[in-house]
């Protein structure tokens, strides 16, 4: 299975609400990031047991760790999480970032050092989440 239809199995999988959430944000996000990598995580780790919510991811970049290992990693994810949607915006270092610049004009969402979870679309401003997206491509 390509992983295109990994993401599309998965997004067809959530309840019609947010599918359709889903949906319209993979869209959207293909349409910011037009030539992006994708990404389906599904949430299991080397063992076969799951981890975390399986999601998707957009773009590329190393992550630097400590000890000097990298690793490539997604820029942007979606996932669905049990109340909603969880969107990752991983390419920003200050983790202070997001919330200070985006929390109180994104909407009904919870902001922190890299995740923006909300219950529904209908409920944030898209156009603030559209602009937190771009900020994680530039990096």
């Amino acid at each position: 299975m390509t992983i295109q239809e990994q993401i599309q199995d998965y997004i067809n999988s959530q309840p019609e609400t947010k599918r359709n959430d889903m949906q319209e944000l993979h869209n959207i996000i293909l349409i910011l990031m037009p030539e992006c990598q994708l990404w389906f995580l599904d949430g299991k780790n080397s063992e076969n047991k799951t981890v975390s919510n399986p999601n998707i991811g957009y773009g590329s970049y190393t992550i630097q760790y400590a000890g000097g290992k990298t690793r490539e990693f997604y820029q942007i994810g979606m996932s669905a999480n049990t109340t909603g949607i969880s969107i990752y915006v991983m390419n920003i270092s200050d983790k202070t970032y997001l919330s200070k610049t985006y929390g109180e004009k994104m909407g009904k969402a919870s902001v922190t050092g890299y995740c923006i979870k909300f219950k529904a679309l209908k409920d944030i401003n898209i156009e603030i989440l559209k602009a937190a997206i771009l900020d994680g491509l530039k990096e």
